[in-house]
């Protein structure tokens, strides 16, 4: 039995680097050499999903909601914010370090992207938005730019990526629940 994260484990990446240069590339144009990926998942209608959705990004309930364990210094998340989960794949534990590199808060767009620190077993960022229509129609998104940072993640890199893309269904569908529902 893994023990719960704590400060702890926190503490250690505080200082950790980004392992990457193109800092902000969600919210442009992805860059080459790495392997994108967008999903988005329409998730309610009206102003008040809106609100109840943008601010469930912003306090990480969408990386709860798909059951990753997590700790972060900052809840609401902020920019610089700190935030270290631990996967689960099968009988295998990953720490997975990350840092808040942007927020973005609009009045019909509201989230965030956060990229790898020194420790994560990928290299890249990843971005979470929800936003709001002119007919009220509630999408959220996530965008990500990532390649493996350490041998086990290359040699299993086909299976990262399927990995990845079941994680962010279920950060989708964590979002997509109603205010109230569990």
């Amino acid at each position: 039995m893994t023990r719960p994260l704590g400060a702890d484990v926190l503490g250690q990446f505080l200082e950790a680097p980004l392992t990457y240069d193109e800092v902000g590339a969600t919210y442009a144009e992805l860059p080459p050499g790495y392997a994108h990926l967008r999903q988005s998942a329409v998730i309610g209608s009206g102003r008040e999903c809106f609100e109840r959705a943008a601010e469930a990004v912003m306090r990480w309930e969408a990386q709860r909601g798909a059951g990753t364990e997590m700790v972060a210094t900052d809840s609401p998340l902020r920019e610089g914010t700190t935030v270290v989960q631990l996967l689960h794949i099968g009988p295998l534990r990953f720490l997975a370090p990350c840092r808040v590199v942007a927020v973005l808060e609009q009045p019909d767009r509201r989230g965030f992207a956060y990229g790898t620190l020194t420790g994560h077993p990928a290299t890249g960022e990843e971005r979470f938005d929800v936003r709001i229509d002119a007919a009220g129609t509630v999408v959220a998104e996530v965008t990500a730019f990532s390649r493996p940072a350490r041998w086990y993640t290359r040699i299993g890199s086909p299976v990262s990526r399927l990995v990845q893309r079941a994680v962010v269904r279920r950060y989708l569908r964590a979002l997509s629940v109603p205010a109230g529902a569990a």
